[in-house]
């Protein structure tokens, strides 16, 4: 650290006014929101695709294989340029590079086509997220930022109603091509307003330390490895994803095959829950981590142990039950708790590492998370529901299994958000200079 660090933290409206914060925060949360829409879409349309190219459960979790493989190798690469570049030019290019794969996805004519154009998606989504993590950052102070980060994380639930109940009603009408036209085309459109109407805000310009070069990959994994809290706050939101959308991955052909749905139906059930329950989760978390008494980070850790602990229960019942609308009610509780931790674990993993390291340490994170939720768990589930299959191939009971084996993990990433707690005061002083 440089020797002639700020002694207090910059007030930020020194740097910022209240309106420009919350411009860049809202065009990050659309650009948060159309990521989340392109890759539910794809779980969304399982049914009709796999119907047309003919695929087994472990081949339809093998879709999502391609966009999670490059989004996490690329996302290293792409975090460390994040961190030494103009984040809003690499940010543009990202957006307009997975929007345009997107709506080229609605083009493919095969299995191959339709790998190849999940993984350009894959690529330009690897820059995304830790732009947009590194620029709220410097927009937004390290008291403020579980607040910050929970307003952006409300673009989960609605990029999740978009590639779900939209998606699943262009479907229905116009055939599954068609939904990956129609939520690809506005995110190029993102692109364009990303360049002309946000600036590039200097880097760490609201905290203590000051570091005069950023650090190379080695320094940043040693620090991070060193922060012990940051440790368990990375794995807990990596297995809260493993279990939240591990098991909402194939929910959607869970629907179809339990309750007759078709794409359309199922895409409306869920993406009612995901709209409004997870937009009230986010709501009400922002609510909370604001209040004065939640700028204790441990109070933050400590939250989201509890919530992702109760809600693994409806987890389990949502599968377990065979009457739709106690399985309905259970989502309906369940769903949310997979929202509610986005934003504060988010928050967490930026303040836990230094200014310059921001962008590669929510890389990591993603890198844990999407291994994690788009290659392990539907392969898991994928796998399972073929195991447990009777002759006739994969059916509602065999997937029925799967979802019920994975579902207990969620105390697994609550025992980590627990443990991270016990270090996390003296962490966050080492990363930001103050707590």
């Amino acid at each position: 650290m440089a020797s002639n660090a700020p002694t207090t933290p910059v007030n930020a409206d020194e740097v910022s006014t209240l309106g420009q914060r919350w411009y860049v925060l809202i065009i990050m949360m659309l650009v948060y929101t159309i990521s989340i829409a392109d890759r539910y879409v794809l779980s969304t349309l399982l049914g009709p695709i796999s119907d047309e190219l003919n695929l087994t459960d472990t081949g339809a979790a093998s879709l999502g294989i391609p966009l999670a493989l490059f989004y996490v190798t690329m996302g290293i690469p792409l975090s460390w340029l994040c961190d030494r570049t103009n984040r809003r030019n690499l940010l543009a290019a990202s957006v307009a590079v997975w929007s345009f794969m997107t709506a080229l996805t609605g083009f493919t004519r095969g299995y191959i086509d339709l790998l190849l154009a999940r993984i350009g998606v894959g690529i330009g989504e690897a820059g995304g997220t830790p732009a947009c993590n590194s620029i709220i950052a410097d927009y937004f102070p390290a008291n403020r930022r579980s607040m910050a980060m929970t307003v952006f994380a409300l673009g989960a639930p609605i990029g999740a109603w978009l590639g779900t109940d939209i998606a699943g009603m262009v479907s229905t009408i116009h055939g599954w091509r068609s939904a990956f036209m129609v939520l690809g085309i506005p995110g190029i459109l993102l692109a364009l307003i990303i360049m002309v109407t946000i600036k590039e805000p200097k880097r760490g310009r609201l905290d203590i330390v000051d570091e005069e070069k950023a650090p190379t990959v080695m320094e940043t994994l040693k620090f991070i490895w060193s922060q012990k809290s940051a440790v368990h706050a990375m794995t807990g939101a990596g297995l809260s994803a493993f279990w939240g959308w591990g098991l909402m991955w194939f929910t959607p052909l869970f629907l179809q095959r339990t309750y007759g749905m078709d794409e359309g139906a199922a895409g409306s059930l869920l993406g009612e829950i995901y709209l409004v329950g997870g937009i009230g989760a986010s709501l009400i978390t922002a609510y909370v981590v604001a209040r004065p008494s939640y700028t204790d980070p441990r109070k933050i850790s400590r939250l989201l142990a509890v919530v992702t602990a109760v809600a693994t229960l409806p987890s389990f019942l949502a599968y377990y039950t065979h009457d739709l609308a106690f399985a309905k009610f259970m989502w309906w509780l369940f769903i949310p708790a997979i929202y509610f931790y986005i934003g504060p674990a988010m928050a967490l993993c930026q303040n836990l590492a230094a200014p310059k390291m921001r962008a590669m340490a929510i890389a990591i994170s993603l890198l844990i998370a999407n291994l994690l939720n788009l290659i392990v768990a539907p392969w898991i589930v994928g796998s399972l529901s073929d195991f447990f299959a009777g002759p006739s191939g994969a059916d509602a009971d065999s997937l029925r299994l799967a979802q019920l084996i994975l579902a207990p993990t969620g105390l697994w990433a609550a025992w980590h958000y627990w443990r991270a707690e016990k270090y996390i005061i003296e962490d966050q002083k080492r990363a930001c200079g103050y707590v």
